[in-house]
């Protein structure tokens, strides 16, 4: 184990790829002192004042700094491959909400380039008296062919260009601190600590700083081209965090103290004004839109890429190739160019402005939720080397993202979710599973465990009742119809088990116990059937089935009812020792506490029955005043929960109890359905045997019946030969209770206190 470790540190470090600072903390930072910086953060102090403006700040950069604990927390608990926010949240939150947040992000920072490139043409157009719409398309598609160059050569040449833009946004805070400082006048900051009158809300002033935190995750998105990913996201994201925190509370109070808020209020170019020497500003403009242009055409192409890898879309494909030792996404690179120009040929981008930063802020929220999710769920293998992670901040960081998409757009924020809603939707019906593990199974077994565990610190009681059932057969053919009738009869309550009894030991046992339990898994799979395939192989078949029907399920959740097919079918009941056998297995299953169903039809009457509409089919119960008549009614109310039998009619028939007349039996049992709040019609026979039951049920759909055993040997509800009496019916559940159903229990009454109500002549002693 710890030579293997070694050798993953050592790959890693053999493994070439860009480290913390020019991977991470360069594209983050670059892309966070931004136009926002410049061209935004003195207005925002005009018009709200040093004090709230510092407030604006913290919201902000909490919301990013939360993230980036997520962010880091997440990517030290896995190996980071390509593909940054969306390779992190797929691999949390599955293949839907992933597929689709990868859409979008992609879709977003391609824009993106567009976006910050017009913003570049209308800096240096602003040195063109004449300039007109033409000529800014023209600035600004160079800019994107420019840059397209760039990413097209790959991240190393990318990283290059990144530093003289770093420079230049260095050069130009330099400047505008120094002149600041020079221009320093304590009276004038007091005078700028309120808002002055007439100011902008909170929130409308939050919304346009915001944008100026967005950029932090723009290095995650160089996953794939890092050398050890692990190591560099989390230190160069909150590297860049700390540092542009500084940097804007910094710059706000400089800008408090040069100048009085009605002038910076006033004026987009107050940085220039207060700075000691002006053109250097307008290089960090130019060089900061540059810079947030690049940041997003780097990543947008890994985003795609890693997406197409994961065949999640398939017009996709095409997508995931990559070229050179660095596997640069060239595809991708084309891609986002066209994209890019296309925004860029139609000029005017507020439209859209604030949609875009909606998705980033949706990605951020989900990767804060996506930490919180693997958290909550308990799963052993999340073991973050992040030491400052607590689930809580994740699970603020969420809803402070969500906050703050109301508070900026609410209406694009709408449309936002709408667009990712609607891709989620899509990829649950129509994609593929995705081949790697996520933390949604994880998350179900930890509501399992939690659910089991109040499920258990319960008293049990009958109106809790729900059939879990244990499926035996042999004969794949017969075991399909069987495994339809049980889903019928769990009614969306219960669970179903598919088992297998193997008779044997030794190597050459497991061997088989794991092919047969591969095949059986397949079959169920094949089918789209919801129960659960079981393999236990033995010594000896009697003890092997006894311990199933003793053991199957967990906690509260155990095994209740046994379901077989007729001694025709080849069942493992019956194995090679006859109907004697049969039947003293399943005396056995009912003496340990399980209720016995056997389905009889064969595939004529199976057929037969499934080709009639659901409105013309009849369900019989032939009923017993007992626990065993009570539990075919409930079995039968279930069947009609099913979308097959839901239009379906019950029928409930009987005879009148001794010195009863047919008026007061009819009556009793309608007082008997009453209690029971079971729908069914009622009839009343005068005299119950093999010829009336055949008569009466011989055209219905199913039949429930009641049977007995004694001594291996099976009896019908009015003795005689069972055999016969099945080969004049349809389909018929024959059906024996062992538990106490209880279909009026007082949910008031203690079921410890509650006398047993007798089990009924037609049950074995």
């Amino acid at each position: 184990m710890q030579a293997s470790a070694q050798t993953k540190s050592a790959d890693a470090a053999k493994r070439p790829g860009l480290g913390t600072f020019a991977g991470v903390f360069t594209p983050s930072i670059l892309t966070i002192l931004g136009i926002i910086l410049f061209l935004r953060l003195g207005y925002v102090v005009g018009h709200s004042g040093l004090a709230q403006t510092l407030a604006i700040i913290a919201v902000a950069h909490a919301v990013s700094l939360l993230t980036s604990l997520s962010l880091s927390a997440i990517a030290t608990n896995l190996r980071v491959k390509g593909g940054g926010d969306y390779y992190l949240i797929s691999r949390t939150l599955g293949v839907s909400f992933g597929g689709a947040i990868g859409l979008v992000l992609f879709l977003a920072q391609a824009v993106s380039v567009g976006f910050y490139c017009i913003g570049f043409a209308e800096a240096v157009g602003a040195w063109f008296p004449e300039r007109d719409g033409l000529l800014l398309r023209e600035i600004g598609g160079g800019a994107v062919l420019a840059l397209g160059l760039l990413a097209w050569l790959g991240s190393d040449w990318a990283t290059r260009f990144q530093y003289a833009v770093m420079a230049a946004i260095a050069a130009a805070i330099g400047v505008f601190a120094f002149g600041a400082l020079g221009a320093w006048n304590m009276d004038l900051l007091a005078a700028n600590w309120q808002p002055p009158a007439g100011h902008l809300s909170f929130w409308v002033a939050f919304a346009i700083f915001f944008p100026a935190v967005t950029g932090f995750t723009q290095g995650v998105s160089m996953s794939g081209d890092l050398a050890d990913p692990g190591r560099s996201i989390p230190r160069g994201v909150l590297w860049a965090v700390a540092l542009s925190m500084l940097v804007y509370v910094g710059a706000a109070v400089l800008f408090a103290a040069a100048l009085p808020n009605a002038e910076l209020s006033a004026d987009y170019d107050a940085m220039q004004r207060v700075s000691s020497y002006a053109p250097l500003v307008i290089a960090g403009v130019l060089a900061a839109t540059l810079s947030s242009a690049l940041a997003s055409f780097l990543g947008a192409p890994r985003i795609l890429q890693s997406l197409s890898a994961d065949g999640i879309f398939p017009m996709l494909k095409s997508f995931a190739a990559g070229s050179g030792p660095a596997n640069n996404p060239r595809r991708g690179v084309l891609l986002t160019f066209f994209i890019a120009a296309a925004v860029v040929a139609l000029g005017d981008l507020n439209a859209i402005a604030s949609l875009v930063s909606m998705f980033f802020l949706l990605s951020y929220g989900l990767l804060n939720y996506a930490t919180y999710f693997e958290a909550r769920t308990k799963n052993p293998s999340f073991r973050p080397r992040f030491r400052f992670f607590d689930q809580h901040a994740s699970l603020a960081g969420a809803l402070l993202c969500a906050g703050a998409m109301l508070a900026i757009d609410l209406a694009a924020g709408a449309i936002a979710v709408a667009v990712l809603f609607g891709i989620y939707q899509y990829l649950e019906h129509k994609a593929a599973p995705g081949g790697w593990a996520d933390s949604r199974r994880s998350s179900h077994l930890q509501e399992a465990r939690k659910h089991l565990l109040a499920a258990a610190a319960e008293p049990e009681h009958p109106r809790d009742w729900r059939p879990q059932l244990l499926v035996f057969s042999d004969t794949a053919r017969r075991r399909e119809r069987l495994v339809q009738f049980a889903s019928w009869i769990e009614g969306g309550s219960g669970l179903t088990t598919v088992v297998r009894a193997l008779q044997g030991q030794g190597p050459e046992m497991i061997e088989e116990r794991e092919r047969v339990l591969k095949e059986l898994t397949e079959e169920l799979r094949e089918s789209k059937s919801t129960a659960f395939p079981l393999v236990v192989a033995g010594a000896e078949l009697d003890a092997t089935l006894s311990a199933i029907v003793q053991s199957a399920g967990i906690g509260p959740l155990r095994a209740n009812t046994v379901v077989v097919n007729w001694i025709e079918d080849a069942s493992t009941f019956v194995h090679e020792m006859g109907v004697n056998r049969f039947g003293q297995n399943l005396r056995t299953a009912f003496r340990l506490g399980s209720n016995l169903l056997i389905l009889d039809g064969n595939e004529q009457e199976w057929s037969e029955v499934t080709a009639r509409p659901a409105s013309e089919r009849i369900i019989d119960v032939w009923w017993s005043p007992n626990r065993t008549g009570e539990l075919m009614l409930l079995l039968a109310h279930l069947v009609t929960r099913s979308n097959d039998w839901e239009d379906a009619q019950i029928r409930l028939l009987a005879v009148p109890n001794e010195g009863e007349d047919r008026q007061t039996a009819l009556a009793a049992l309608k007082a008997t359905l009453d209690e029971f709040r079971i729908d069914a019609e009622i009839e009343v026979i005068d005299e119950l045997n093999a010829d009336a039951i055949a008569a009466h049920s011989r055209d219905s759909s199913l039949v429930f019946l009641p049977f007995g055993i004694h001594g291996g040997r099976f009896y019908g509800p009015a003795g005689g030969d069972l055999p016969s009496l099945l080969r004049a019916l349809p389909l018929v559940a024959m059906t024996m209770a062992a538990q106490d159903v209880d279909l009026d229990a007082d949910p008031d009454v203690d079921p410890g206190e509650e006398p047993d109500r007798p089990a009924g002549k037609d049950s074995p002693a």
